[in-house]
């Protein structure tokens, strides 16, 4: 005879394991539960703050910098050929051309054969060019635009300064040279 008597969930316990529904409840639950909303590979989704993704099976953080990691962080292999970049020259290569050096050189000397590398690097050094131009007037439009109120003297001592430029007039002087220099290098990148 038994000391203890089955309770009636312990039975419904003993029934869903014979029948194999070991995730079945045995008796009324009081709450609430939440929507459970299934993600396939790919999406992309908001819970609270941030935002989600399935990446080979994985759910991951999608974050700001992602993009940015993307672009200055080189990978383990070309994504053309697929061999490892390990040597001295990909690293700068991959940098430009977003692939192995040797991927670079087998390009520009199937452009040599074709009788378009000249054309080639002179749209590489045109684009340089605006992109040294670009950098050039962000740097002067933000050394127009720092305070120049005080400035601190060997001495510790605090001087205020009065006078300097005319930053209307100056940022009009230096955008209308950036705006010259980038329509000569287009007007080159065209010819």
């Amino acid at each position: 005879m038994l000391k203890k008597e089955f309770k009636r969930k312990d039975v419904q316990r003993a029934r869903n394991l014979i029948t194999g529904k070991t995730g079945a409840s045995t008796g009324t639950q009081i709450g609430y539960s939440t929507k459970q909303k299934d993600y396939k590979e790919g999406d992309v989704w908001t819970e609270g703050r941030k935002t989600w993704t399935i990446k080979n099976g994985i759910k991951q953080t999608i974050s700001k910098l992602d993009k940015v990691k993307k672009e200055v962080f080189m990978p383990l292999c070309c994504p053309e050929c697929g061999n490892v970049m390990k040597k001295r020259l990909d690293k700068p290569n991959y940098n430009i051309h977003k692939k192995c050096h040797d991927c670079v050189v087998e390009f520009e000397h199937k452009l040599k054969i074709r009788g378009e590398y000249n054309d080639y690097i002179k749209n590489l050094k045109n684009k340089n060019s605006l992109n040294i131009v670009n950098e050039m007037e962000s740097y002067l439009l933000d050394a127009i635009n720092t305070t120049n109120s005080g400035f601190v003297s060997e001495d510790g001592v605090i001087e205020k300064w009065k006078g300097g430029i005319n930053k209307v007039e100056f940022t009009k002087q230096v955008k209308e040279a950036t705006k010259i220099r980038r329509e000569h290098i287009e007007k080159e990148l065209n010819d």
